[in-house]
């Protein structure tokens, strides 16, 4: 079996995490896996992004995510994003924030006055001792979730999320290779390639796989400010 996608620093396999295991051969796990929320997108033809969506694979539950979390185990260090609608993973040690911009993003099925423009990254594993020096909340420059300037948009994928904020977890992590056995649109692996780590991703989509292979083959340093929409 060969890589999707592979160069000099980062490898992307298509297939189940649990069937394609290469990633467990890395130091630092980095990912946004399948929450267990069962989202969905219905038709909404008066936003920019008016495309019905049928869901996240693996978005029914939290066993493919967990099943991954168990494979890694606890003795080598993890990020991994999450919802607070869903359970969450065993035996985490911090949550840290990502921050989201509000334009774009927390107010579709929201009737409560505060946007759900945040979510939870979790802090798993074993890592290194050290005076904290960084702040727990993790905002991103970009002006807007979805829209003609949004990242998920860019990336072309719902749940996508910004190079700059994957770019600010990884810096924080111990050295090594990244994995991201959920790589989605390939934003971890671009971060990573960006800071010079090399990284392995998998991902059970091949749509996703394609566009994040896309974002690998075409990226410039910087991918976020240079980029054109779309």
């Amino acid at each position: 079996m060969k890589p999707y996608y592979q160069d000099e620093t980062v490898t992307l396999w298509l297939g189940d995490c649990r069937e394609v295991t290469d990633w467990l051969a890395a130091d630092v796990l980095v990912t946004d896996p399948p929450y267990g929320i069962g989202w969905k997108r219905p038709e909404l033809a008066w936003t920019h992004n008016p495309e019905a969506h049928d869901g996240i694979a693996g978005d029914g539950d939290t066993v493919a995510r967990d099943a991954a979390l168990t494979a890694w185990g606890a003795a080598r260090p993890a990020l991994v994003f999450g919802s607070l609608r869903a359970p969450y993973p065993g035996d985490w040690k911090r949550m840290l924030v990502f921050r989201k911009p509000i334009i774009g993003g927390g107010l579709i099925g929201n009737r409560m006055p505060w946007f759900t423009n945040w979510e939870p990254v979790f802090v798993l594993g074993a890592w290194p001792k050290q005076v904290p020096a960084l702040d727990s909340v993790i905002s991103t420059a970009a002006p807007s979730v979805s829209g003609y300037s949004g990242y998920t948009t860019r990336y072309q994928h719902p749940h996508a999320k910004p190079v700059d904020v994957m770019e600010a977890l990884i810096a924080a992590c111990p050295p090594g290779v990244i994995a991201d056995p959920f790589a989605g649109s390939g934003s971890t692996l671009v971060a990573a390639r960006n800071l010079g780590r090399r990284a392995v991703g998998v991902e059970v989509d091949e749509r996703y796989c394609e566009t994040a292979a896309r974002r690998l083959s075409q990226m410039t340093l910087g991918e976020f400010c240079l980029a054109a929409p779309g």
